[in-house]
């Protein structure tokens, strides 16, 4: 879309994102590409840089660009396919599709145990517990937010060494758990809060994937419960019969 073909009875900055949207669905701009600067977008349009703003502003919105203060406006990649199974480690599935994953702590306290937190760990209510609150990334894009629980008895120092290992399996193998399998998930769709926003990079009102579940070691015993909230917009989940 040019200056000449920008229609009356359309917000300008709506045909704008309009443009630069069927541009990202011809290929023109890749996924992870930089998008041309406010200047040469408002050129090419025929419109001020406020427009364009918006445009842009418009387009991080639907989840299609995202913005790195200094850098510009990057397309986002598409959706992460993230398989749901008995055995589903975050690690192996980003590696798996290309991507280098990250895992990283953001707090972590040690409180007791709820009636609901120890109905799930098979523990006594009052029972000392680790919450890990951890972001997770995949090339550098924030992919989930998750907080987990475990027993502070079994597992002493696993705030200490998740930092080091950024990774839950890595924590686990760490105590000599050498594999665990997946006892019970449930999926629902919420809307993003305030703190969940600013570490997801998702703008208000932005829909996340809350995925509850339950990790037990091979014989049954349950080692966490964790809450993960994963932007919508850049995972689909895939069911996988084991």
């Amino acid at each position: 879309m040019s200056a000449e073909a920008l229609s009356a009875g359309v917000a300008l900055w709506r045909q704008v994102a309009d443009g630069i949207e069927q541009a990202i669905a011809d290929g023109r701009y890749l996924p992870g590409g930089k998008l041309p600067g406010e200047t040469e977008i408002a050129e090419n349009y025929g419109v001020n840089r406020h427009t364009v703003r918006r445009a842009l502003a418009a387009l991080a919105e639907r989840g299609l660009v995202r913005a790195e203060r200094g850098s510009g406006t990057f397309v986002r990649s598409r959706r992460i396919a993230y398989p749901l199974r008995t055995r589903t480690r975050f690690s192996e599935i980003i590696n798996a599709g290309g991507r280098e994953p990250r895992g990283q702590l953001i707090a972590a306290e040690r409180e007791p145990a709820s009636g609901a937190l120890a109905g799930q760990l098979d523990l006594a209510i009052g029972a000392p517990l680790f919450r890990i609150e951890a972001l997770r990334s995949a090339d550098g894009v924030p992919i989930s937010r998750g907080t987990t629980w475990l027993s502070a008895v079994r597992f002493p120092d696993a705030p200490k060494v998740f930092a080091a290992k950024r990774s839950m399996t890595k924590v686990l193998a760490h105590y000599g758990i050498s594999d665990y399998r997946r006892l019970s998930t449930r999926i629902t769709a919420s809307v993003v809060d305030a703190a969940d926003a600013a570490r997801l990079d998702l703008a208000a009102g932005r829909p996340v994937l809350v995925v509850e579940s339950i990790d037990v070691a091979a014989d049954g015993t349950p080692l966490l419960t964790s809450r993960a909230r994963f932007a919508a917009e850049r995972v689909e989940f895939v069911i996988e019969p084991d």
